[in-house]
């Protein structure tokens, strides 16, 4: 996160000390700089240069309103997966003619209610999915636009729980079938193909499988040309990754000016779907030290966040950065687990880390700006964190912390007898 920095031994985010945000908000608690999520698009956006393009938020890896407004007064598109989704769009200001619908049980709810919106496209993933929004789209008397998402058998050579485009994963329709059932598309008579997609996965830090998908994609677009289905769009998807440890992430701006000069001279607009290469690293988890277990085989930094609030390493075994947000008092540095206290052995943030810290202490755990917030979860009944956005120094809260009786608030108990 290149917008943080330590001044005179504290860590400020755009200027602004982490420790008077816990001050005023609380712990633990989402932290996101403006300045590095539009930094962050306008290398997807300034990286495409002059071709026609439009580069769509994957809105599942942060949904907070404040997030998609920002993005939405850049000029951005959105991807979403659900129908709460496209609320959410609309909701923080964003165009619904700038919406591709993506997901592989998309419901007839959930179609209805993007068709009434207007969104740009659906992308669908099974003939069944085509079948149902055909009837939809007829119920309505609309016709529906649509790209099939195409699986190319491409290892995106990332964790296989976010590897979307191999075959024996869910998503798309497989290349082998792709032609009959665009063919099959193109007869419905409430369908109006528009574009060509694919998606291999997430956090992808070696571009080359990217590239073999595109070319099969682009393989297609030329056949299905030769049927006569002409192409509105290419989405060449999104799921570039970020550096978390000791990754190399992909330098946005040399890729995108190298997928321009590949897709230059052809028709088609170019869509983008990144995310977390967006969110993630302008986002961070603000925690404090509430015990340390020093009588144990290991030492154990136990602190006010859980696995409810960040579900990354535990779901992924993943790695994040935690470091101390003050230097503090002049102390040792010992090795520790950093772990929550939810009542499960898996909520740990951090296996072995080198700390100098105390009970009290705040520690910020980095690049949890993409699928921190967004899978956090009630767990042990706990609620959710407050979100704040650091705006040219000033630090803005955007989503309220949850109180105990908000959990159960939709809930009822027995009628009396």
């Amino acid at each position: 996160m290149t917008f943080l920095e330590p001044v005179e031994g504290e860590l400020r985010l755009e200027g602004m000390p982490l420790a008077e945000i816990a001050r005023r908000f609380g712990t633990p608690c989402y932290v996101y700089s403006r300045a590095a999520i539009e930094a962050a698009f306008r290398d997807f956006d300034e990286g495409l240069g002059a071709l026609d393009h439009l580069v769509c938020y994957a809105v599942k890896a942060s949904s907070n309103l404040a997030i998609l407004d920002v993005l939405a007064r850049l000029g951005a598109g959105f991807d979403i997966v659900s129908g709460g989704e496209l609320a959410r769009v609309l909701a923080a200001g964003g165009r619904a003619d700038r919406v591709i619908f993506s997901g592989v049980g998309k419901t007839e709810a959930e179609m209805r209610l993007a068709l009434e919106a207007g969104i740009k496209c659906f992308n669908v993933e099974s003939e069944p999915e085509l079948e149902r929004l055909e009837s939809v789209a007829a119920a309505l008397g609309r016709r529906a636009p649509v790209a099939l998402r195409i699986n190319p058998d491409v290892d995106a050579r990332t964790h296989p729980y976010i590897s979307t485009g191999m075959a024996g994963n869910k998503f798309g329709i497989p290349h082998a079938r792709a032609r009959g059932a665009y063919q099959h598309a193109a007869r419905l008579p409430h369908l109006e193909v528009v574009g060509i997609g694919c998606h291999i996965g997430s956090q992808i830090l070696e571009t080359a499988p990217l590239d073999e998908a595109l070319e099969r994609v682009l393989e297609l677009a030329t056949a299905l040309a030769a049927d006569g289905i002409s192409l509105r769009h290419i989405d060449v998807g999104g799921g570039l990754g970020i550096r978390y440890r000791d990754e190399e992430a992909p330098d946005i701006r040399a890729y995108c000016a190298r997928l321009a000069a590949r897709l230059a001279g052809r028709r088609e607009q170019v869509l983008l779907e990144p995310g977390r290469a967006i969110a993630g690293a302008a986002g961070l988890l603000l925690t404090r030290v509430e015990y340390l277990k020093l009588d144990k085989a290991k030492r154990f930094a136990v602190v006010d966040a859980s696995m409810s609030e960040l579900l990354r390493p535990a779901l992924y075994e993943s790695w994040h950065p935690i470091v101390p947000v003050g230097t503090g008092a002049a102390r040792e540095s010992a090795r520790y687990d950093v772990v929550g206290p939810v009542c499960e052995s898996s909520d740990v943030h951090g296996l072995d880390r080198e700390l100098a810290v105390a009970p009290g202490d705040l520690l910020a755990i980095l690049a949890a700006g993409a699928y921190g917030m967004a899978m956090s979860s009630n767990y042990n009944s706990r609620p959710r964190p407050c979100e704040v956005l650091v705006d040219r120094g000033a630090a803005l809260e955007v989503r309220a912390r949850e109180t105990p009786e908000s959990l159960f608030a939709l809930e009822r108990r027995l009628p009396t007898r």
